[in-house]
């Protein structure tokens, strides 16, 4: 083929418009499962605190006397749990120039940016929850640290060789040898739950993980009706001797990276306490440009470690 001659091209040509779309395409993950499916408390102090009690042990030989004398029991005291609550925040500063020129895919780059931060804000919080952190009570120089979920498990638990349980969220677990995720591991785990008094409805694992308990052979997919105004769509259901679990696959638990856990949830044992639900604030104007920044500050409270369990330690 051969150009005509003299054409004009494109190549040549000064002061063409650009081509660009005005939207923005954005496929970060904002899913927040474990943050969204426990019940939500207020917090009234930096230091959350809240009790745990049992009853005492069944007896098979509780037969008494007719008019025996009775004489009472010594009570036991409830336990008292706590945990610290967590600032997080994520900032932000908007020029004015940068607000007030044309821009493609927003009108306000501020209301953006601020869109953005508060996304990224409620991953962050997610991901605090579900870690395998200690908590710190912090001072003037230390952030403090609310104890994540993984800190908290002590009860029902396996783990690989040399693995060590943490403990009232304020100790790590210690990693251990790491295994293939079995249904064996998985049903350990839940006879554990239940015989200390759980009744746990959920598990929660990494993506790949997700794929091998499909394989497992109490694994159905369970169907609600139109008629259910509450969920139209397929929910992935373990059946297991105790009950059915929902299972759920996230993103952002603690080692998800190289999955090493799973995690057998009773949801209402465990609870987002807010001290300062997030909210935007305004940072002071020091020049030309807007600031501004998202902050929360919470804690996680579990409520009775002992209705849940994990399977750690996972190749």
């Amino acid at each position: 083929m051969t150009l005509v001659s003299n054409a004009f091209t494109t190549y040549s040509s000064i002061g063409r418009r650009e081509d660009l779309s005005d939207f923005i395409y954005d496929v970060s993950p904002t899913d927040t499962p474990f943050m969204s499916m426990i019940p939500k408390t207020t917090a009234t102090a930096v230091l959350h605190e809240w009790q745990t009690d049992a009853l005492d042990s069944a007896s098979a030989t509780n037969q008494q006397l007719e008019g025996d004398a009775i004489s009472a029991s010594a009570a036991t005291a409830t336990t008292r749990l706590s945990n610290t609550c967590q600032i997080s925040y994520k900032a932000l500063a908007v020029t004015g120039t940068q607000e007030a020129v044309n821009k493609a895919g927003r009108r306000s780059e501020l209301k953006y940016q601020i869109l953005k931060a508060s996304k990224g804000l409620k991953r962050d919080m997610e991901a605090s929850l579900c870690a395998n952190n200690a908590e710190a009570t912090g001072n003037a120089t230390t952030a403090r640290e609310l104890g994540g979920i993984e800190a908290w498990f002590d009860t029902n638990t396996t783990r690989g060789t040399g693995g060590s349980d943490g403990g009232a969220g304020n100790t790590a677990a210690t990693d251990g040898t790491q295994r293939a995720f079995t249904e064996t591991l998985l049903k350990g785990v839940l006879v554990d739950c239940f015989t200390n008094g759980g009744d746990p409805d959920c598990v929660i694992v990494g993506p790949k993980h997700k794929q091998v308990m499909s394989t497992f052979t109490g694994n159905a997919t369970r169907f609600k009706s139109a008629e259910d105004k509450k969920l139209t769509a397929t929910i992935e259901i373990y059946q297991s001797d105790f009950g059915d679990l929902q299972v759920l696959p996230s993103r952002w638990l603690e080692g998800f990276t190289s999955e090493r856990s799973a995690l057998v949830v009773q949801k209402d044992m465990w609870a987002l306490s807010t001290l300062r639900a997030p909210h935007l604030e305004d940072l002071a104007k020091t020049g030309d440009a807007e600031q501004r920044f998202v902050i929360a500050e919470y804690t996680l409270e579990s409520r009775n470690e002992a209705a849940s369990g994990i399977v750690a330690d996972l190749t």
